[in-house]
């Protein structure tokens, strides 16, 4: 189960039939070697799987997508760029969130030979990521009539975490998990609470050619 948005319509009797679809992207392969942050933005094949993410949610979801969420990162806003432009956002709430930058969950176990942060930056970040997390996974609101299918644009360590939180496992292992660049994570959330995990990481939209992990 996760954060619950309806104990006020629960005392009230209403009690909404609806799921929340939300489905999280990692954004496209990037300059990482860049050390400048404005100038850490995709590369030609990180555009390009963009691009292929976005026909493959077009194809899924076609006019059902009901708000998309982006992260202020520039790899990030790039990838959810390209993929706006496969969708008629003229009634689409798009937010561009700080929330749901890239940063360090928490401490991950086992503790990794070669990423290390400093503790403070498991502090800040992790403050950050949980508060994205409380504020996007959530069952529906008693007033919500229809399902929702909520398309959220970020990064690999908050989708990693994300996931191990709403399923309700030990957020210490979210490192243990891989995401391709452009690959897409599906966490449905029933009337009840109940979470399912309908796809992770996927990247079968992908040509083998153009699948990597940075």
């Amino acid at each position: 189960a996760v954060v619950s948005t309806q104990s006020t319509g629960e005392k009230e009797g209403k009690i909404t039939k609806a799921v929340r679809h939300l489905y999280l992207v990692r954004h496209g392969q990037y300059e990482i070697e860049e050390t400048d942050p404005k100038k850490r933005i995709l590369t030609e094949l990180g555009r390009a799987q963009a691009k292929k993410t976005g026909e493959r949610l077009q194809s899924l979801l076609g006019d059902k997508v009901t708000h998309f969420h982006i992260s202020t990162s520039p790899r990030a806003t790039e990838t959810g760029n390209i993929i706006l432009q496969h969708f008629n956002t003229e009634d689409i709430p798009v937010v561009y969130s700080d929330l749901i930058v890239e940063g360090a969950p928490c401490e991950p176990v086992p503790t990794p030979e070669v990423w290390k942060p400093e503790p403070w930056q498991f502090h800040q970040d992790g403050a950050r990521i949980e508060a994205a997390f409380r504020n996007l996974v959530h069952r529906a609101h008693p007033s919500q009539k229809a399902d929702s299918h909520e398309i959220i644009v970020c990064h690999g360590n908050v989708i990693r975490y994300m996931v191990c939180r709403a399923l309700q496992f030990d957020p210490e292992g979210w490192l243990r998990m891989t995401l391709a660049n452009g690959s897409l994570t599906h966490i449905a959330i029933r009337p009840n609470g109940n979470v399912s995990l309908k796809g992770l990481g996927e990247k079968g939209h992908l040509a083998p050619d153009m699948v990597t992990y940075n």
